[in-house]
């Protein structure tokens, strides 16, 4: 009877490795993706002249603002996530720093998704493309 639960045990930690590990390769194969689409708009932003600015990032408890070091744009007008020039995606909502508000806060950016804000609030969701094309000024798709 041990030796059955054992392997039941065993059969369900391969299957969890598995769905993790494909879950791993979606997330991979999204990311390169969407990195083409950011790409594509700092290219497109660069030379069309689109204004960049310094971006800053938001504490979690949403108190005050923090510099960063980064250059780009805002995606969204919450100022949650931005492009750098760089083509880096980052998210721009941090955890609490001690004197944060007077001091540069490093970001590290983060692999960009297709679909930003996927798994937040309804309404939160909002495919990359769409906010790309909005922040260039258009409307409709590309």
């Amino acid at each position: 009877m041990g030796a059955d639960r054992d392997r039941r045990r065993d059969e369900a930690a391969e299957r969890a490795d598995y769905h993790v590990a494909a879950q791993r390769r979606r997330a991979e194969r999204e990311s390169a993706k969407a990195q083409v689409l950011i790409d594509r708009f700092v290219a497109e932003a660069s030379r069309s002249g689109l204004a960049t600015e310094v971006l800053t990032a938001r504490p979690w408890n949403g108190r005050g603002r923090y510099r960063t070091t980064v250059v780009g744009w805002y995606l969204r007008n919450d100022r949650s996530v931005g492009i750098g020039v760089d083509g880096r995606f980052y998210v721009l909502v941090v955890p609490p720093e001690r004197f944060g508000r007077w001091r540069t806060v490093h970001l590290d950016p983060t692999p960009p998704p297709l679909q930003v804000g996927h798994g937040g609030r309804d309404g939160d969701s909002v495919a990359l493309d769409t906010l790309l094309n909005l922040r260039l000024g258009r409307t409709g798709p590309s």
